[in-house]
């Protein structure tokens, strides 16, 4: 059991950095391109910068569950990568199917994964509400002004 967690726990730390890097690129392009707006943004513009933030989260869940994906090749637990990256991201996601599983050996590292996925993924909501509620704001005070 301890072994599970001494090989996931660096995967966890490695996620936790890749999602610190990707929500600081995220809020900074969102702070230029939010000022690069007219003075009264339209929809599209709206649009623009949500999609933005969105994707870019994406990606980096994506990168994180790539990572686990490969964590489980080196460990030998499936023969190819397009198997290993659909065990982690239905893991990641916390679906669970359970049509892919993991040795006895190594099953544990799959709740630490599902339990890195949740919060990487309400790390990733909160930047989005952030981004969504800034928009609002800037909708709702009736200033336009380009900050």
């Amino acid at each position: 059991m301890l072994i599970n967690f001494l090989v996931g726990l660096p995967v966890i730390v490695l996620c936790v950095i890749l999602q610190a890097l990707f929500l600081a690129l995220c809020a900074q392009r969102y702070v230029v391109l939010r000022r690069k707006t007219s003075a009264r943004p339209s929809w599209r513009d709206d649009v623009r910068l949500l999609s933005m933030v969105m994707v870019v989260m994406l990606i980096g869940n994506y990168v994180q569950m790539a990572l686990w994906a490969v964590l489980f090749l080196l460990l030998g637990e499936f023969e190819d990568f397009t198997t290993a990256l659909y065990f982690s991201g239905v893991t990641f996601a916390t679906l669970g199917y359970g049509d892919v599983v993991l040795s006895d050996q190594w099953r544990l590292l799959s709740p630490l994964e599902a339990a890195n996925g949740i919060l990487m993924f309400g790390v990733s909501t909160a930047i989005m509400t952030a981004a969504v509620m800034d928009t609002i704001k800037l909708h709702a005070s009736g200033r336009h002004e380009k900050r």
